[in-house]
């Protein structure tokens, strides 16, 4: 099963949700491939946020080797399944689908919850470390859902 994590900009959001996604499928023995991208190219071989670095060290999980990057036509095709962080890069996601039948295997992560409201992934980038705990915690959240179906 090769899972890919996309937000905007790929430094805060997704390169949480993969490393959090990485160390509960190895937690769990599940054979999982993890990666994750951006929608924009703002941030290209970028390592992530150093405060996304520096939460996930807390928690014990190291991102400081992933590198920014956009997603690819040729993702939407190679990944079994596509988390997108909040509607807006959902729709970027379904605007770069060229086939009708790539789109299902485009989601929000939070999908699963029942309030639209509460399937977001807010960005953390203009915040302070109290949001990148949140995100964590979303993405914890998310793992814990959904790992169990895999």
């Amino acid at each position: 099963m090769k899972v890919l994590m996309v937000c905007l900009g790929n430094i805060c959001r997704s390169p949480i949700a993969e490393g959090v996604f990485k160390h509960e499928a190895a937690e769990r023995g599940i054979d999982l491939e993890v990666d994750s991208a951006g929608t924009s190219g703002f941030h290209i071989g970028e390592a992530p946020d150093k405060r996304s670095i520096e939460f996930m060290r807390s928690v014990g999980i190291d991102i400081s080797n992933q590198k920014a990057r956009q997603i690819t036509h040729q993702d939407l095709e190679q990944f079994d399944i596509i988390y997108a962080m909040d509607r807006n890069n959902l729709r970027d996601l379904q605007g770069m689908c060229h086939k009708e039948e790539l789109k299902p295997k485009l989601k929000l992560l939070l999908g699963f919850e029942s309030e639209p409201s509460r399937q977001i992934v807010p960005d953390p980038y203009y915040g302070e470390m109290h949001d990148f705990e949140r995100t964590y915690k979303l993405c914890k959240k998310a793992a814990d859902e959904i790992l169990p179906t895999y």
